[in-house]
């Protein structure tokens, strides 16, 4: 049985300076993945709310899922001031129990960090609606010697730093093999190709499951 709630205080206290300090571009990449979104949206890993205010107005409900206590009582809080309406649920995904489908699903620099990502994005497809859209954007395996680098962080202190991220995951591969249609893709860079840190790229997209 899936657990339901996290505990990591370290990562919470990692997590909230992060939020509080993020660069523009992470900014631009969070309204990039959430523009044109409609309907009944579920937000995977909130953390402190940090996508709240940039949700569209064409959104009726968004249900945010955060299982790490400390952070779920900061992005409740979020909620309250939210452009939305938004009800922050601190569950893990994979105990999560919805009622009806959802128009849409987003993942934030989420999926790196769940344990079994491929049975996660499974029940992601199974949650949504046919037609119904998968939002991403998240830390994706690199080629070359930037792969051996996250090989070499993910098996040593990055995940204990991190929060469980595990940078060299091939998650579109993962989102394709679940069943969705990839429709629209690309990747950026937080910091110049050179710069060591094993999370700098990342991919944003969006994908559908077919009708």
């Amino acid at each position: 049985m899936a657990a339901s709630t996290v505990d990591n205080p370290f990562f919470a206290r990692v997590w909230m300076f992060i939020s509080t300090h993020e660069p523009e571009i992470v900014a631009r990449w969070r309204r990039e993945n959430l523009a044109g979104l409609a309907g009944r949206v579920l937000e995977v890993g909130a953390g402190t709310g940090t996508n709240f205010p940039l949700y569209p107005d064409t959104v009726t409900e968004v249900v945010a899922v955060e299982p790490e206590r400390r952070l779920t009582e900061i992005a409740q809080k979020a909620a309250l001031t939210a452009p939305v309406p938004v009800t922050v649920t601190g569950s893990t995904i994979e105990a999560l129990d919805a009622s009806e489908p959802f128009d849409a699903v987003v993942c934030s620099l989420v999926l790196c960090s769940v344990e079994q990502p491929d049975s996660v994005v499974r029940q992601l497809f199974s949650l949504l609606r046919p037609g119904g859209e998968l939002r991403y954007f998240e830390h994706i395996a690199s080629s070359g010697w930037r792969s051996r680098l996250q090989r070499l962080a993910d098996a040593t202190v990055w995940p204990w730093v991190a929060g469980n991220c595990h940078t060299h995951r091939h998650t579109e591969q993962t989102i394709v093999e679940a069943g969705f249609r990839i429709e629209k893709a690309r990747r950026d860079w937080q910091l110049p190709p050179w710069v060591p840190i094993p999370s700098t790229e990342v991919a944003i997209g969006r994908a559908v499951k077919p009708a």
